[in-house]
């Protein structure tokens, strides 16, 4: 019989994964919208690739293949999404960055650190 705990890991590891997924589809959905965003040459080019990424890594979360490195990869692209797009508008000040970007910057770092949490569990 399962324990508690062991069905709760399971669980979250779907509540983790399903919203990556959605994401990534984002991606692909309104990726011109997103490519105004990237700050690195290549915009729709990045949108598409992370969308990918975000989908492949829920995928590998969810039927627990290669879920480590999943788990690792996500959460270094999330950490740099964090870093080089929202941590900018936050460092603008005044009331609209704090409305706009420091949610998102605070959203995307704790998702990276629930990224390493999962890579850190490996296939237990």
């Amino acid at each position: 019989m399962e324990t508690l705990l062991s069905i709760t890991t399971k669980a979250s590891r779907f509540l983790y994964a399903i919203p990556m997924a959605v994401f990534g589809l984002f991606h692909f959905m309104s990726g011109p919208d997103m490519a105004e965003k990237v700050p690195i040459p290549g915009g729709i080019f990045w949108v598409y690739l992370t969308g990918a990424a975000l989908i492949a890594a829920a995928v590998s979360i969810m039927i627990r293949k290669k879920d480590q490195l999943a788990g690792l990869l996500l959460g270094i692209m999330l950490l740099i999404f964090a870093l080089s797009i929202h941590l900018p508008g936050v460092l603008e000040g005044g009331d609209q960055a704090m409305r706009d970007s420091m949610p998102m910057f605070l959203k995307d770092t704790a998702l990276a650190g629930a990224a390493w949490l999962i890579a850190s569990q490996g296939n237990k």
